[in-house]
């Protein structure tokens, strides 16, 4: 069976290239993950989410993917907090990466086949050092080991950083032992108080680029095809990685190397060391998971992404309006057999449209545009049918559908039961807005009784009076449903 022909762009070339994986129909995939420190922010879940659907991407197209992304439990932040909050910092650590992983599973995000912590992984990273030292591309200083930039020719390849102006840049830090501003630790001595293991040069712990290099080594191989994580790694921490991979193994370290952009916030990057960033547990307390999954991937994986308070309630409504959408297919569908024969229109033209803007570098915004008109067309099927043969039109209904589980199976959306996902939104909204749900409920029996009795007058005044407390109700096949209507202000869902 022929892959599909999926392109990407490549960091370390700066172009679009064709997927073409080291070992046919197999993809090896390395992702930066969080330093388990504190909670993560929304531009770091956008990154996860973002390479979380290219994953699936790929093992949709039948590529068998080996994912690993890993947690950072050893560094200089979390031992800072540590020290603040009073515990030990292995204990520190490991509740944040319990608390991502909630966080991740509401964001829909699928784990990886491994998740790899690097306090479990100290053997693998002496042995790396060790054989750099003996490389002569590191040297032992005062206990601390430094990578030697200047014994590696190719440095700065994948940022495309000009080394005299780095050079010119950099200090040796007090504390520091290092030869040259650019070199970098792959082992610090121990300090009072500090996390620490044996090795050949002393007790320490090791630095933050060399553990990525070790785990990636473990469970990918020492060539592997994609490495990926946020724009701010590529300097210095991928650049590091890939330094000292190709020096301790003498071959290519990743083939492709992928970059999520920035979510920027009022036209700045989203950063706790800017003091301007939304924990992402904090954002899940206001908006949908789903809706807020919907809106990472809103716009292509690699371009910025602003974090408005309208980008947001946008995308909640959009997901209403799918969810909606999809509770009256259900409805008119579900459980039926409308025998076999012919469709309206071409359905699956959908799903093909879906995989050729997936395939050119996983351009999720293109995937939501298509997945519109797919939408717009169950719209037209459930309530203006073009056409009068019912079971026609519920063949094709239930096709449209079976399409929708196949793209949500990628992207991570729909795929919750409607009817549920609309009453948790429903009750978010009524918390907020303050609505009295035992009085609408009241008001709706009240005009159900008036349109039984053919009193539509009454039936209209009902509505107009609910309309007024914000609630806009649906007369269905089932019977009369009810949600919150959006702010006048913000614009209904298209």
């Amino acid at each position: 069976m022929a892959q599909p022909s999926i392109t990407l762009f490549n960091t370390l070339t700066m172009q679009k290239e064709p997927l073409v994986p080291l070992e046919p129909g197999a993809v090896r995939v390395y992702v930066c993950g969080p330093t388990v420190y504190s909670y993560i922010h929304v531009g770091n879940a956008r990154t996860f989410t973002s390479f979380d659907v290219i994953v699936r991407y790929l093992r949709y197209r039948g590529y068998r993917v080996t994912y690993v992304r890993n947690y950072t439990d050893v560094d200089d932040k979390i031992i800072k907090a540590a020290k603040e909050t009073g515990e030990e910092p292995v204990a520190l650590a490991a509740r944040f990466v319990e608390i991502f992983r909630e966080d991740a599973k509401a964001l829909h995000m699928k784990e990886p086949d491994v998740s790899p912590k690097v306090s479990e992984h100290l053997p693998e990273i002496l042995r790396i050092i060790q054989t750099l030292v003996d490389k002569g591309v590191a040297y032992e200083s005062q206990g601390d080991v430094y990578f030697a930039v200047s014994r590696y020719p190719e440095y700065a390849k994948l940022s495309k950083r000009n080394l005299d102006d780095l050079r010119a840049g950099e200090r040796v830090q007090p504390g520091e032992q290092k030869r040259e501003p650019l070199d970098f630790a792959l082992w610090k001595a121990a300090k009072p108080g500090e996390p620490a293991w044996d090795s050949p040069w002393g007790k320490g712990r090791p630095g933050w680029h060399i553990e990525c290099s070790a785990m990636s080594a473990r469970y990918l191989g020492e060539s592997f095809d994609i490495h990926g994580g946020a724009l701010d790694l590529i300097f210095p921490h991928h650049e590091n990685e890939l330094a000292q991979s190709e020096a301790a193994n003498s071959k290519p370290f990743a083939k492709y190397w992928m970059h999520c952009g920035f979510l920027d916030m009022e036209g700045a990057k989203m950063s706790k060391s800017l003091g301007n960033v939304v924990r992402l547990r904090d954002a899940l307390v206001k908006v949908d998971a789903e809706a807020l999954r919907f809106f990472f991937l809103s716009t292509h994986y690699r371009h910025p992404l602003n974090f408005a308070e309208k980008a947001i309630a946008d995308a909640e409504q959009r997901m209403e309006y799918f969810y909606e959408t999809l509770r009256k297919v259900d409805e008119r569908v579900a459980g039926k057999d409308f025998g076999k024969g012919p469709l309206h229109g071409e359905p699956e033209k959908f799903l093909r449209d879906f995989e050729t803007v997936m395939d050119d570098d996983f351009n999720f915004a293109g995937a939501l545009g298509g997945l519109s008109g797919l939408f717009t067309l169950m719209n037209e099927l459930v309530d203006k049918p073009p056409v009068k043969d019912k079971a026609l039109v519920g063949r094709t209904l239930q096709a449209l559908r079976e399409i929708v589980g196949k793209v949500s199976g990628v992207l991570g959306l729909f795929e919750d039961d409607p009817a549920q996902w609309l009453l948790r939104h429903r009750d978010r909204a009524v918390k907020e807005r303050g609505i009295d749900v035992a009085e609408v409920e009241r008001l709706i029996a009240q005009r159900n009784d008036a349109r039984k009795a053919k009193n539509f007058a009454e039936a209209d005044r009902v509505r107009t009076e609910l309309k007024s407390k914000g609630v806009e109700i649906m007369d269905t096949p089932t019977g009369t449903t009810w949600k919150v209507a959006p702010p006048a202000t913000e614009a209904a869902p298209v």
